[in-house]
């Protein structure tokens, strides 16, 4: 079994980012790339991930910005947060952290994001110009998985990619890119979630199945054909006392069994979400550079 370290080929990744914002934007006299976040409330989990976002910044030598306001900022005015950053020729690109509180209509957030700015790729016109295989911000963690893949050399034409959940964040993107006429890509996919009758025959059948259903564990042994390649997209805090931070994290895949029967597979933690975070990195690079338009 090999494992898809997230951790040395996001570090080597950032690596090579910070080596280009050296010499095509510092030496030049260029300011950094500049990524900021807007973080309503104080999820522990979007704390963790925009706290990540922001030390990565860092280590590649990007400006980082975190605008926090509190779970009960009015739509109105999260959208004049939006409007600002979105008229701020110093941000290259921003996000607005994911989930909002419940008064706040998410839909409406995401599509006052300016597209060149849209470094999450959420907006309707990055997604539709993506469908169509056009120069996009790609969602970030579908980005990951696509990099994780092409970078350990995992084939994928030809193959057999089950994906377990149709979010338009993970599963719907990701079954896209992997079925078009591209590099890392010309797969046969099969999109399965939470109505679908006997989802084990499916996953049974996946030469690559990636996993991100939001269920802690769902994937079994009994559900992975020998020697497949398994990307577990999940991440579930679990109270634990034996840890610093009083958690540690689980995936959506049973690792200890299923890396027993699989070719490769992500660890949790360590594997996609990492790779989630340099993707940002990416698309920032990409919206200081100019490259979509």
């Amino acid at each position: 079994m090999r494992l898809l370290d997230g951790r040395t080929l996001s570090d080597k990744i950032k690596s090579e980012i910070a080596q280009e914002v050296k010499n095509d934007f510092l030496d030049k006299g260029k300011p950094a790339p500049h990524l900021a976040a807007v973080l309503v409330g104080e999820d522990p989990a979007s704390e963790t991930y925009v706290n990540n976002k922001e030390k990565s910044c860092r280590e590649v030598g990007f400006i980082s910005s975190i605008y926090r306001y509190p779970a009960g900022i009015p739509e109105k005015k999260l959208l004049e947060v939006v409007d600002f950053l979105n008229k701020d020729d110093e941000v290259d690109g921003f996000i607005v952290q994911l989930p909002l509180p419940g008064h706040i209509r998410e839909q409406n957030i995401i599509e006052r994001i300016n597209p060149l700015k849209d470094v999450d790729g959420f907006h309707p016109v990055n997604a539709g110009r993506m469908m169509l295989n056009l120069p996009a911000f790609l969602p970030a963690t579908p980005f990951g998985i696509m990099t994780l893949l092409e970078r350990y050399n995992i084939e994928t034409e030809g193959k057999h990619v089950v994906v377990l959940g149709r979010s338009n964040i993970v599963g719907t993107p990701i079954s896209l890119m992997l079925s078009r006429k591209a590099k890392t890509a010309n797969a046969t996919v099969t999109l399965c979630h939470s109505y679908t009758h006997d989802l084990k025959k499916f996953s049974l059948q996946a030469d690559i199945l990636i996993v991100a259903m939001g269920k802690q564990e769902f994937v079994t042994a009994d559900m992975v054909k020998p020697d497949a390649v398994v990307i577990d997209v999940g991440m579930h805090r679990i109270p634990s006392s034996d840890t610093k931070s009083g958690f540690r994290l689980k995936g959506d895949v049973k690792f200890d069994e299923v890396s027993k029967k699989c070719s490769a597979i992500t660890p949790v933690p360590g594997g996609v979400g990492l790779m989630t975070i340099v993707s940002l990195l990416l698309n920032t690079l990409k919206a200081a550079k100019k490259e979509i338009n």
